[in-house]
């Protein structure tokens, strides 16, 4: 199958996620089914995109008006209908991987012998999720980062029996859509992108716990420092631009005193176990009752807004 012959989407969950994958698609100007076991659940991502609709006509982001992009968003609660002549899946289900491959094994049944099968997770194997098809060379992982609809990247991840073209086209219909896909050339727990930010988070959790800065000093050095550099040229090219014997020296005294932890952080694992999850229970390391925590959300969005305007006239030159 050539990007060419991909003309009609199939999306598999309306939630977070889903929601704003099925957007990018339709934006973009495919027909897109949009299923989800619930009508409640369907309901809830038609508000979404249509908030997140609103708010790109707002930033002068759409080409076309919002209505004829809902046109091609047909939502449905009957996965047969979904499915049917599709020739990409899409899906953002819940992250358990007996559920997905049950969803799996449903959608291989329901869609033609050519169709590319794409899983949304965020670190499941792609090998263990595969393992239940009986094609499983045309499935791969088409990893979007929340918020879906303002980040670009997209982890492409195969699984060891995934077929290079489907990794390859998976990667041009990521970019046709607007993304900025970048393949694996194998799989690895976590991916890469939150193999990094897991790495980041231990020690930033240990410098805490150690008593060598507060939870917003830390935030403060990384937002005013290593955020900007990497949000320009990433860790490894800042390296090379910093000197790589420059590096080795700074590595050779302090890997030794990094957190090296192989457990879950004993002052995160507290937090969770006292019910301190952060913006969803009002409290973590912030506080975040009140409005401080949706403007700090309305605030994020509002700056990946802008960078995204910055990326489209990028491209537009």
């Amino acid at each position: 199958m050539k990007l060419t012959d991909i003309k009609t989407i199939t999306n598999i969950g309306a939630g977070t996620m889903g929601h704003a994958t099925a957007l990018q698609f339709a934006m973009a100007g495919y027909p897109v089914r949009l299923y989800d076991y619930q009508q409640a659940g369907l309901q809830r991502g038609q508000k979404a995109i249509a908030h997140d609709l609103a708010t790109f006509e707002q930033a002068g982001l759409l080409t076309e008006p919002a209505d004829e992009i809902l046109k091609r968003i047909t939502c449905t609660t009957d996965l047969a209908q979904a499915c049917q002549n599709t020739d990409f899946v899409i899906e953002s289900v819940v992250e358990d991987q007996q559920i997905k491959q049950r969803v799996w094994r449903e959608v291989e049944q329901l869609v033609g012998p050519e169709a590319v099968l794409a899983t949304n997770t965020s670190g499941l194997s792609p090998t263990a999720l595969q393992s239940v098809l009986e094609r499983p060379g045309r499935f791969v992982v088409a990893h979007f980062w929340n918020p879906a609809q303002l980040m670009p990247l997209v982890e492409v991840v195969p699984g060891k029996q995934t077929n290079q073209g489907t990794v390859d086209l998976t990667v041009a219909l990521m970019n046709k859509i607007g993304k900025h896909a970048v393949p694996l050339k194998k799989e690895a727990l976590g991916f890469v992108g939150n193999r990094i930010q897991l790495a980041v988070l231990r020690e930033a959790f240990h410098i805490v716990d150690e008593g060598i800065a507060s939870p917003e000093a830390v935030d403060d050095i990384i937002k005013y420092s290593l955020g900007r550099r990497w949000n320009l040229v990433g860790p490894i090219a800042s390296a090379d631009l910093g000197g790589l014997d420059v590096f080795k020296n700074i590595s050779s005294y302090l890997y030794a005193d990094l957190a090296n932890a192989t457990k879950t952080d004993p002052t995160l694992e507290k937090m969770v176990d006292d019910g301190k999850l952060g913006l969803k229970s009002g409290q973590g390391f912030y506080d975040w009752q009140g409005d401080a925590g949706q403007q700090m959300v309305a605030d994020r969005d509002a700056a990946l807004l802008n960078q995204l305007k910055s990326d489209h006239k990028t491209k537009e030159r």
